[in-house]
């Protein structure tokens, strides 16, 4: 049974990785002003590798709250887990008395178990405290006028909407969400993040069309790479807002990152390089009104 436990542990975080978790490139701030994962009626936190396992799973699914909860504890809490909600793994060691097989004296000894729990955003009808909105209050979000105009000139682009602690385009919907600018470690981080989803955004099938949301972007490859060119673009988009170079930097590393997962094509730097180039030129208006076709690539320097 403990084998059992150990390798949906184990499984748990290949998946995760699987995903293209990318732990540094997380630049906001928890809605909470204790991001650790917790039990919401002891508030106890947890420990060991369930920290890592609630952790993660909250910023990959986008969760704010902290609150961590069974299904029968939910209901305790006068509220219900939403049908479809799908639990995340949790284990402790719990002390079993037995007896000793060689002697029959009485011993205590460490058993592994295992149970779920769902987060508190996965959740109906709890009454939670207005604590996030508190931590909030002291931040104030500097916009900067650069960056703003670039956003503004995307023609026909995208809803953006800012809601929720997770940043990702939605190809179906043609719709980047984010969450709010104050959520933010700072304005930069804000500009580049959006500026990496609307450059996702411009491989949508009425703009530059790189076959986002069909079969063959679910890839590995394919994800990976369109991960690329949208970061691309971004740190283009950003050195035309006049971003400070730290924060491009950051995004090589990110870049970097992708390169080395791929097994370091040679071909797919330049390539992703070209078609981020030709998504920053799209938002920018760079086509528009122009004799040559987006999807031919931008003019050769003279």
């Amino acid at each position: 049974m403990a084998l059992d436990i150990y390798q949906a542990v184990t499984d748990r975080i290949i998946e995760l990785l699987d995903r293209g978790t990318v732990p540094w490139r997380h630049p906001f701030i928890n809605a909470n002003g204790d991001a650790r994962p917790r039990n919401l009626l002891s508030d106890r936190h947890y420990r060991g590798i369930n920290v890592f396992l609630l952790a993660v799973t909250a910023w990959t699914e986008g969760y704010e709250s902290p609150f961590w909860l069974t299904f029968r504890q939910a209901r305790e809490r006068g509220g219900h887990v939403r049908k479809g909600e799908k639990g995340s793994l949790v284990i402790f060691w719990k002390r079993h008395a037995t007896q000793d097989k060689q002697t029959g004296d009485p011993v205590i000894i460490p058993v592994l178990r295992h149970y779920k729990v769902f987060n508190a955003a996965q959740c109906e009808g709890l009454h939670l405290s207005e604590e996030a909105d508190e931590a909030r209050a002291d931040r104030v979000f500097e916009p900067i006028k650069a960056a703003d105009a670039i956003v503004e000139l995307y023609e026909n682009g995208p809803r953006i909407e800012h809601a929720g602690g997770r940043a990702y385009y939605k190809p179906s919907e043609d719709l980047v969400r984010l969450p709010e600018p104050d959520r933010f470690v700072d304005p930069e981080s804000y500009y580049t993040t959006i500026f990496h989803e609307l450059a996702h955004s411009t491989g949508h099938v009425s703009r530059l069309d790189r076959g986002l949301g069909t079969s063959s972007s679910t890839s590995k490859y394919e994800y990976s790479k369109e991960e690329l060119i949208a970061e691309m673009g971004a740190a283009f988009l950003a050195a035309a807002a006049g971003i400070s170079p730290p924060t491009i930097e950051q995004s090589a590393a990110y870049i970097d990152s992708w390169r080395k997962q791929l097994k370091a094509d040679k071909k797919l730097v330049v390539q992703a390089a070209g078609a981020g180039q030709r998504a920053a030129d799209w938002i920018l208006g760079v086509y528009r009104n122009g004799p040559q076709d987006p999807k031919d690539g931008p003019t050769a320097d003279p």
